[in-house]
């Protein structure tokens, strides 16, 4: 007889994520993805100045900020036909390239890399012998056994004491768990490091974008940032090449240590490129604009229906209609009223709760479709895109994490593999090594530019009389984000977000077919269903951030939540 088990929340950084399941056998059966809370940004723009927007969106999430200031800003020169400088299009692409590489060295080590390692596990390893094998995997000059027998020491004192602090809630001793204690061990030293590193790319955002996590320099037209080579009052040659110094000791760490981490555990765990594929309809867009109209990009994104790489499709400029044309939000499964398949720029946001349903209503999350399928977005969908499309970091890259995990696996692993849910893992750490490559040359770009004598930054915006609308789209780091804006004489009339953790985690759609979550639970092993760390392995692999797709709402007006400081 199948077990209903409950997962809630199920996200390590902020809640909102309940997942469902039945249990048949010790596999997955069925499963149910619920948002349990209500996203309203979208009434509270109504009426607002569209240049405002952007300050509204980001604060949508603590997590995602940068990516929804950038996707609004770029909906609202959508509908203007408005030109971006390309100092600012650089200054953008900077910003946005560091908050990704961010984002995916906290996403593996800080909120994954627990569903594989047990932390007290490392407390029996032999720390020269960890050393000794971290000399095999890479050249990382932080790989000592002093190092190693340092973090140890720290792990004892923790375990001493019963009180684990952030490592209290782990499946320490699972039967899920495989790894050695000395790889345990190495990874939970690089844990540890990955704080820094994660700390200095972060810089980056910062001083681009004023502070950080919800940066405050750019503009509808372009940034803030006031370019003058002889005023320490603006964006400086010497800021300039402090940030290619943290640039450069963090793709060190990216390329000896995150993705040797990855391809080693992707390795020891071979068995997981078996489980979690779930939606195969890949869907990623373009990144990193190259020209002031955002007809060309330096990384390329399309659609990939049923994992055919032969059936690629590219989505080639931000006014490409195979995608504007192509998106919509069915209602059915969400609590919303109606059960309406809408386009975004006719998207409805009236809440309608009901309860959990199994066939009915059961999340505030809407269901998103390309082409009328649900799709994947995220690393994944993003690698695939730009390997089939002959992006060369992509595929040199994705080589060597194969390459590395074939070997300690002792098969060769292909391209295959990744429709899985180690094969997230996989692709983010590519993307990160991808994502460092670009910053570099958007770096070097804008060096190039002032030196050339350019310091143009903005172009105002001016609104017309009408209604006009636009569309904003960016590859953040879960994957597509849309805004979709709607302007009549100046002011909002209707916005849309559209985004990563709204296509992953969204309910089933219009004709009741699975959402990406959903699909990828089927089939997945359950060792022990009280303790469903498997469940767990494979929704993290998406890196769900529920506050983007969902957020709080009381229909009585109830007081929820009180804050105090003490000034």
């Amino acid at each position: 007889m199948a077990k209903r088990i409950v997962v809630d929340p199920i996200t390590r950084i902020e809640g909102h994520l309940r997942i469902e399941c039945e249990i048949d056998k010790g596999h997955v059966s069925k499963a149910w993805s619920s948002g349990t809370m209500w996203r309203g940004i979208e009434l509270i723009l109504q009426g607002k100045d569209p240049r405002e927007a952007w300050l509204y969106t980001q604060r949508i999430c603590g997590v995602c900020t940068t990516v929804h200031a950038i996707a609004s800003v770029r909906a609202v020169e959508n509908a203007l036909g408005l030109e971006v400088p390309m100092n600012a299009q650089h200054i953008r692409n900077i910003i946005i390239a560091a908050h990704g590489i961010f984002d995916h060295i906290v996403h593996f080590y800080h909120l994954s890399a627990l569903d594989w390692v047990d932390i007290v596990s490392a407390t029996k390893a032999d720390a020269k012998a960890t050393a000794a094998l971290a000399a095999k995997l890479s050249p990382w000059p932080n790989n000592s056994a002093q190092e190693f027998k340092n973090v140890q020491d720290r792990l004892k004192k923790f375990v001493a004491t019963g009180q684990l602090g952030v490592f209290a809630s782990g499946y320490w001793g699972h039967p899920a768990m495989k790894l050695t204690p000395e790889v345990n061990l190495l990874a939970t030293a690089h844990y540890f490091q990955a704080l820094d590193y994660q700390r200095k790319i972060n810089k980056v955002v910062a001083i681009l974008g004023s502070k950080t996590p919800h940066i405050q320099n750019l503009a509808v037209g372009g940034v803030a940032n006031p370019i003058n080579p002889d005023s320490q009052s603006t964006l400086t040659v010497e800021r300039l090449y402090y940030i290619k110094t943290l640039i450069d000791e963090v793709g060190d760490f990216i390329k000896n240590v995150y993705q040797i981490d990855v391809a080693a555990i992707g390795g020891f765990y071979a068995d997981w490129t078996g489980y979690g594929a779930g939606v195969t309809n890949y869907l990623s867009v373009p990144e990193f604009p190259q020209d002031t109209k955002g007809e060309s990009f330096a990384l390329p994104g399309g659609y990939i229906p049923n994992k055919d790489l032969g059936a690629f499709q590219a989505i080639s400029t931000f006014n490409d209609s195979y995608f504007s044309d192509n998106v919509k939000e069915s209602h059915k499964h969400a609590y919303y009223k109606g059960d309406a398949n809408l386009h975004p720029w006719q998207g409805e946001t009236d809440p309608d709760f009901t309860g959990f349903q199994d066939d009915g209503k059961y999340s505030w999350v809407k269901a998103p479709t390309f082409q009328g399928k649900p799709a994947q977005v995220g690393p994944l969908a993003n690698v695939l895109a730009m390997y089939v499309a002959g992006h060369k970091p992509t595929i040199d890259y994705t080589s060597k994490v194969l390459e590395l995990a074939g070997s300690i696996a002792g098969s060769k692993l292909g391209l295959d593999v990744l429709h899985s849910t180690i094969g997230r893992h996989a692709a983010r750490a590519v993307r990160a090594g991808v994502l460092h490559d670009t910053v570099v040359a958007e770096w070097d770009a804008l060096i190039a530019n002032i030196d050339r004598g350019d310091y143009a930054t903005f172009n105002e915006p001016v609104f017309p009389k009408g209604e006009i609308q636009g569309v904003g789209f960016h590859e953040a780091p879960r994957g597509v984000l849309s805004h979709w804006v709607v302007i009549e004489d100046g002011k909002i009339k209707n916005y849309q977000c559209v985004v990563p953790s709204t296509w992953n985690a969204g309910p089933r759609n219009d004709k009741d077919e699975l959402g990406p979550y959903e699909a990828s639970l089927l089939g997945n092993p359950v060792a022990d269903p009280e303790n469903p760390l498997e469940v767990l392995r494979t929704i993290h692999s998406f890196d769900p951030c529920l506050a983007c797709a969902i957020h709080l709402f009381d229909p009585k007006r109830n007081e929820l939540v009180k804050v105090r400081t003490n000034v």
